[in-house]
């Protein structure tokens, strides 16, 4: 009988989840000293992985490059409990990680860069595994909170609008922003 995230024979993609969310669990800074939760950080991270999966299946990209990159895309803010520059120091987390986790060097180029980026929802790359972690991301944190990014500059309100209407116009959603 094969269990999820049992044993030694992991796919890849599901011993990085697994490191994520033992690291999330385990995590010694308590919720008054973390920007987030724990909470948040576990139904985050797990939403992020599944939004992603979604998007990759739906775009035809690596499904497990797509895991991989949502379940780290938060690492630094999972192991520090702050998210000032995050991204681009979680990429270099995440490095470390997929390589002891058998990714290739070009695969882990591909994931970090999609990490190191995630954060910048107002521009495009033009990379498909960088926009699908952009998408997955801002999916998650506005089905959460349809206000999530109210704070932020007039600009990127609207560039996160319409990143997310296109989203929920690729999956066949109703946009609710």
């Amino acid at each position: 009988m094969f269990h999820h995230y049992v044993g030694e024979n992991l796919p890849r993609s599901e011993k990085i989840e697994k490191i994520v969310l033992e690291e999330i669990l385990n995590s010694n800074i308590p919720d008054n000293k973390r920007e987030n939760s724990i909470a948040w950080e576990l139904k985050h991270s797990s939403g992020v992985i599944q939004i992603a999966k979604l998007l990759a299946i739906k775009r035809g990209l690596d499904v497990e490059k797509a895991i991989a990159a949502a379940a780290l895309h938060d690492v630094y803010a999972i192991q520090t409990g702050k998210y000032e520059k995050h991204a681009a120091k979680g990429a270099e987390i995440a490095r470390e990680l997929l390589l002891s986790n058998g990714f290739s060097k070009k695969e882990i180029e591909e994931i970090c860069e999609a990490i190191k980026l995630h954060s910048e929802k107002e521009k495009y790359s033009g990379n498909k595994l960088v926009e699908l972690l952009k998408d997955a991301d801002l999916l998650d944190c506005l089905l959460y909170d349809p206000n999530i990014y109210s704070g932020k500059p007039k600009n990127i309100r609207n560039a996160i609008k319409k990143r997310f209407r296109k989203v929920c116009k690729q999956l066949c959603l109703r946009s609710f922003i």
